[in-house]
C-alpha cells in the first residue's frame, strides 16, 4: 500500500494517542497564557519583550489582547494563566475574591485627552480633566468612548461620574473597540477621545488629533501583573506564570521597559519597587 499523505496522518494521530501524559503535560507547560490590554499588544511593547523571555526561558507566551474587564473575566473563569491589566479598583476587588495572587505594579504611563487641534470645547483652557469633560459636555462636542469594559473605559466613566455629568449629549458616542481602532475612528470623526499615553504615541504618525489636555494625578496609569490563583485552578501553568512574573520586575528587564521608544519618545516608566 502506497505510504500517502493521508497514511501519515492517520500514523501520526495514533501516535499522539499513545503520548505519555507526562510529555504532553510538559509540552502545554512551556506556554504560558497572558490577557493583557491592548496598549500593551498596540503600543508594540510586548512583541519588544517577550521574544527575550521566550529565548531565555524557553516559555512561548501566548497573549490574548483585550480590554481589562475582559482581561480578568478570563482570570476569573481559569482560562489563562495570569493577567496584565490597569484598572486598580477592578484588579484589587479581583484579589481579594482569591482568583488573583501576587499583584506587582511594574511599569505605569498616563491618560491624555486627544481632541482636534481646533479645540472646539476649549479643553485645553480647563484647569483639571473633570472640567475637561465638563466643557465636552456642555458644547456637546463629539467625543468617542471605548465602551468596552477596558481600563481606559472604566476611568473615563470614572471622570464623568466625579463631573456629574451624563454621557447622554448627543455627540458622545461608544464603539465597543480596542485603543487603537477607537482612535483611528476618533480621528475620522474628529472627536475627542480619551487614550493612554503609549498607544497614542504609537499611532500618532496616523493621526491628525492631538493632545489637548493631559497631566494630573488623576491621569496617572498604573499596570500590575497578576497571577492566578493556584488553589482554584490548579492545572494551570503557575510555574510558567510565575517566572513571567519575575522577570518583568527584574532589574535589567524593568531598564528594558523604561528604554522602549516610539519616535524617540518614551512610552512607559518601569516602577517596580521590592517590598
Amino acid at each position: 500500500m502506497p505510504f500517502t499523505r493521508r497514511t501519515f496522518m492517520t500514523v501520526l494521530a495514533s501516535l499522539m494517542l499513545v503520548l505519555p501524559p507526562s510529555q504532553a503535560m510538559a509540552q502545554d507547560n512551556k506556554t504560558v497564557k497572558l490577557a493583557t490590554t491592548t496598549s500593551t499588544e498596540n503600543s508594540g511593547l510586548l512583541s519588544y519583550l517577550l521574544p527575550e523571555f521566550t529565548k531565555e526561558t524557553g516559555y512561548q507566551v501566548q497573549v490574548i489582547a483585550t480590554g481589562t474587564g475582559k482581561a480578568l473575566s478570563l482570570g476569573r473563569a481559569g482560562d489563562v494563566d495570569l493577567v496584565m491589566t490597569h484598572a486598580p479598583a477592578a484588579e484589587a476587588k479581583f484579589v481579594e475574591q482569591g482568583f488573583g495572587r501576587l499583584p506587582r505594579q511594574f511599569m505605569e504611563n498616563d491618560f491624555v485627552v486627544l481632541g482636534p487641534q481646533s479645540d472646539p470645547a476649549q479643553i485645553k483652557l480647563a484647569n483639571s480633566v473633570q472640567e475637561a469633560f465638563a466643557r465636552i459636555a456642555m458644547t456637546n462636542s463629539a467625543f468617542l468612548s471605548r465602551g468596552d469594559n477596558s481600563g481606559t473605559n472604566m476611568k473615563e466613566l470614572a471622570i464623568w461620574e466625579e463631573v456629574e455629568q451624563s454621557t447622554k449629549f448627543s455627540n458622545y458616542r461608544e464603539v465597543g473597540q480596542g485603543m487603537g481602532k477607537t482612535l483611528q475612528m476618533a480621528n475620522e470623526m474628529n472627536a475627542y477621545v480619551l487614550a493612554d499615553r503609549g498607544t497614542y504615541l504609537a499611532y500618532k504618525g496616523k493621526l491628525n488629533l492631538g493632545i489637548v489636555f493631559e497631566g494630573g494625578q488623576r491621569l496617572a496609569n498604573p499596570y500590575q501583573v497578576i497571577l492566578i490563583s493556584q488553589s482554584k485552578y490548579p492545572h494551570l501553568n503557575h510555574e510558567g506564570a510565575k517566572a513571567l512574573s519575575d522577570w518583568l520586575i527584574r532589574s535589567d528587564v524593568q531598564q528594558k521597559i523604561s528604554d522602549f521608544k516610539v519616535s524617540g519618545e518614551q512610552l512607559f516608566k518601569a516602577t517596580y519597587q521590592a517590598k
